[in-house]
């Protein structure tokens, strides 16, 4: 065996004999359970955060038994403190007195295309049964998903809405911001048309003003808005002169070969 295979045998079972003494995994804390044992709802932008971890389906199935007491506490927080709605307990049960889990509610809707979705296509019943109760219970849902839930998740949609508005006028800001500071930036394609107009007209008048030629005009006048000048620009130029010595000589033409009757 040579030294290079020697040396690589030595640094992989060094490597090995490290990684299995090195015990990081029991004693390293899961700063997911971190997170939420420390996440208080003060605003309703503590709730939006919540509720955007939950599309992640791994990540829910994972820390559902935390996720569950949290949300709980979420909805309570928005309908004593949002809401201020003293009438509805946490938790909610079912007439047996089973209880009803919020989040697997939430889940199970949302996964069905959410509230008017499942109302419309007559979904209530399945839900019961997919959280394990009975289909007879599907109304009971409708009405738990109504009482504690329904007015949150629109709450939730307006947020992630405003956010993307908020998100758009910010940019529209930093390109006008832009703008202002490069004018050419914000010149629309109609203003740079006429500027290029423009710039052609006063380039035939200085031609005519070195020729001492004055007789060239524009057959009619178009506007004065950068539509109007694009108009001018594109129609001939009408030359007065040669049309008169057009004229000229069609009536010369027409005196040569023409002839004079004589009556006696």
């Amino acid at each position: 065996m040579n030294k290079e295979s020697e040396f690589v045998k030595y640094k992989t079972d060094f490597l090995n004999e490290y990684f299995e003494n090195l015990d990081v995994s029991s004693n390293e804390p899961d700063w997911n359970v971190m997170i939420f044992q420390s996440m208080q709802f003060k605003e309703f932008q503590d709730c939006k955060a919540l509720l955007d971890m939950m599309d992640d389906g791994d990540y829910v199935r994972k820390y559902k038994f935390i996720l569950e007491s949290k949300f709980d506490e979420m909805v309570d927080w928005f309908l004593t403190k949002k809401l201020e709605i003293m009438t509805r307990p946490i938790h909610a049960y079912a007439s047996d007195n089973r209880k009803v889990s919020l989040l697997e509610l939430y889940l199970v809707v949302k996964r069905e295309g959410g509230h008017r979705r499942v109302t419309e296509n007559n979904l209530w019943a399945m839900v019961a049964k997919d959280m394990g109760f009975e289909y007879c219970d599907g109304d009971f849902m409708r009405l738990m998903y109504a009482m504690y839930l329904d007015v949150l998740v629109y709450y939730h949609k307006y947020k992630i809405i405003q956010t993307k508005v908020q998100e758009k006028e910010v940019t529209e800001v930093k390109e006008t911001q832009m703008n202002v500071e490069d004018p050419r930036c914000s010149r629309s394609e109609g203003d740079k048309e006429a500027e290029h107009v423009a710039s052609h007209i006063e380039k035939n008048k200085e031609s005519n003003d070195v020729t001492g030629n004055e007789t060239e005009h524009y057959a009619f006048y178009a506007g004065n808005d950068w539509q109007g000048m694009r108009k001018l620009y594109t129609r001939r130029m009408f030359d007065f002169n040669r049309a008169k010595a057009a004229v000229d000589d069609a009536n010369r033409s027409v005196m040569i070969h023409s002839y004079k009757h004589n009556y006696v």
